[in-house]
């Protein structure tokens, strides 16, 4: 008799191990995401743009340098191959500090979208690995939830600089891109499945264009999800997969049924003229049929009152949101503000001057001098620095009014 009471006890426990389980992690439940208090979570987040996928308009360029890589020659032309080593290091280490998480903290924002670029995460010691350890340390310290948002993957999702690609979306074609995808994601998932202070993994942003000639793409979307989601699940039951509609994640009529029981689906929207019920209906009606949550993972780069209204019209929805982005040069569009080098127009300058080897002989006649440029580069990695940063309280109090930031936290 005892025997069998301990076997049913037993029993019982291994039955209530996996919902005990899941309780540690944030996860889905019908059309709400559940934090880990078991309680219904508001998504209120924030992007880390351009920290480890630099884009050319965060640093006043345009032109010919828009992508990370494009960028990353300009500053191995500038200062050479073995220093632009040192900056980038730098700047990974400089761009997000502990203080900046602390800071997202005390503004009130309870999540982090964090876009990432496949090559820093291809070994299992590699940087991208060191930086996110990092931020999951700072962010458990804060309670901050973290989205790992594969931002650049192998091949490119879009074909545009915001994926560093050759200028076309190969990821969904070319089979080598799509197994170095499902390596990344697979790493990835390995190393923070016991992880509960991420929250999910987005896994491909804003793909496929809106671009007419792109839009026969768009069937290969979902089943590339599918078998990035397989991957991941042979490694992480737990954390929340992530899932972007087509034509930079608006477009969800490339969605069957949803295909995992912990999903979110993803939504972004800029530039529209009036923010208001119309915008967030066709979402919140894919919500409602598939009985799933939604989440608008990036906006902004608008006004404070367009981000007051905005943020409101979600919230009245009860849809989550990340604004875009934490950090930006010259601009009060984000929540910290970078103060550019004084020579930093005579950087811009030259940057958007016509580029290639062929031009050479040219664009050295308007080069700046190399103690010019050493000094912007230099001033540029202390000016990131949060410490030497603005706090952009309209921005911050136009998402967050209830917040009781007055300064940046140095």
């Amino acid at each position: 008799m005892l025997n069998r009471r301990l076997c049913t006890l037993l029993l019982s426990a291994v039955a209530l191990f996996p919902l005990v389980s899941r309780a540690q992690y944030a996860h889905t439940q019908g059309e709400q995401v559940i934090g880990r208090d078991g309680k219904p979570l508001l998504l209120r987040g924030t992007n880390l743009g351009n920290w480890m996928v630099p884009e050319g308009y965060m640093w006043q360029f345009g032109g010919h340098v828009q992508s990370s890589r494009e960028i990353e020659a300009l500053v191995a032309e500038l200062i050479g191959p073995e220093r632009s080593k040192t900056f980038w290091q730098q700047w990974r280490d400089n761009y997000v500090t502990q203080s900046d998480i602390h800071l997202i903290h005390q503004a009130g924002f309870n999540s982090i979208r964090v876009p990432m670029h496949y090559r820093f995460f291809q070994s299992d010691d590699a940087e991208g690995f060191r930086l996110l350890d990092r931020l999951v340390k700072w962010s458990r310290a804060e309670g901050i939830y973290l989205v790992l948002d594969m931002h650049a993957a192998p091949g490119g999702q879009t074909g545009t600089n915001i994926d560093d690609s050759d200028g076309y979306p190969w990821l969904f074609t070319d089979q080598s891109s799509q197994q170095q995808l499902l390596d990344t994601w697979q790493r990835i998932a390995r190393h923070y499945r016991n992880e509960p202070v991420i929250l999910g993994y987005d896994l491909l942003n804003e793909p496929i264009p809106t671009y007419p000639k792109l839009h026969g793409l768009n069937p290969l979307l979902e089943p590339l999800y599918k078998r990035t989601a397989a991957v991941i699940r042979k490694e992480d039951k737990h954390h929340i997969l992530i899932l972007g509609g087509a034509q930079w994640d608006n477009n969800f009529d490339v969605f069957g049924p949803p295909f995992d029981a912990n999903v979110i689906y993803e939504w972004h929207k800029y530039k529209v003229a009036v923010p208001d019920q119309n915008l967030v209906q066709r979402y919140v009606d894919f919500r409602t049929k598939n009985h799933v949550p939604i989440w608008l993972g990036e906006s902004g780069e608008n006004k404070d009152e367009w981000l007051a209204t905005f943020r409101t019209v979600l919230e009245k929805n009860n849809i989550g949101w990340a604004f875009w982005p934490y950090k930006k040069l010259a601009n009060t569009t984000a929540v910290e503000t970078v103060t550019p080098p004084a020579d930093w127009p005579s950087i811009v300058a030259y940057a958007k001057l016509p580029n290639g080897v062929g031009l050479t002989s040219e664009r050295l006649k308007d080069r700046p001098e190399q103690e010019v440029i050493d000094r912007a580069f230099a001033q540029l990695i202390e000016n990131i620095k949060l410490s030497h940063c603005t706090t952009n309280l309209g921005y911050v109090r136009a998402l967050l009014p209830e917040t009781t930031l007055t300064s940046a936290a140095n």
